[in-house]
């Protein structure tokens, strides 16, 4: 060990079950200039226990001289919402049957034209949809397509845009 002259980082868990601390402490000690790290856990297999982050935010560290800040979550994007008006009296005046009918079709119209204008799917919401589009240009044409499609078979809509920066989590949008 002591004729080592690369750079080297010993990473050892506290609790580590297979392989004592005591043995990561002495080989930490034994390389000379060795970078010596003990963190929490009781796997010696570093991918196991919870820990993966922690021994690579450590690897990197040593690599670098510096941890990255994780890349943000947060992306520039057009939603779009929809919304049918009075929807709850067309749905009493439909009948569930009739409803259910109506809100395939009105589905099936709003996701073609997603579809054409490159909107992606967030989340429907009975009769409404939440989307998000690339580009402005994209979101404007494709809701102006979908107010000229539902109001030629007699449906009111409002549809709603918001551009700017907002987080996508868990396939939905925050912020």
């Amino acid at each position: 060990m002591p004729t080592i002259q690369a750079p080297t980082l010993v990473i050892h868990r506290t609790d580590d079950m297979t392989v004592g601390v005591e043995a990561g402490r002495t080989l930490g000690a034994l390389i000379p200039k060795a970078h010596y790290v003990e963190q929490p856990g009781t796997d010696h297999m570093f991918w196991v226990g919870g820990q993966f982050e922690a021994m690579t935010d450590e690897i990197e560290k040593f690599l670098n001289g510096l941890k990255t800040t994780p890349v943000s979550d947060r992306v520039l994007a057009t939603v779009v919402f929809t919304d049918i008006v009075d929807s709850t009296a067309r749905a009493e005046a439909l009948g569930d049957a009739a409803w259910q009918g109506f809100l395939g079709a009105h589905h099936r119209a709003l996701r073609a034209e997603f579809t054409r204008f490159g909107g992606v799917e967030i989340k429907s919401l009975g009769e409404g949809f939440l989307v998000t589009f690339d580009r402005p240009p994209r979101a404007i044409q494709c809701a102006s397509a979908i107010h000229v499609a539902l109001r030629a078979v007699g449906v009111e809509a409002r549809i709603g845009a918001h551009i700017g920066e907002v987080m996508l989590r868990n396939d939905d949008v925050h912020g």
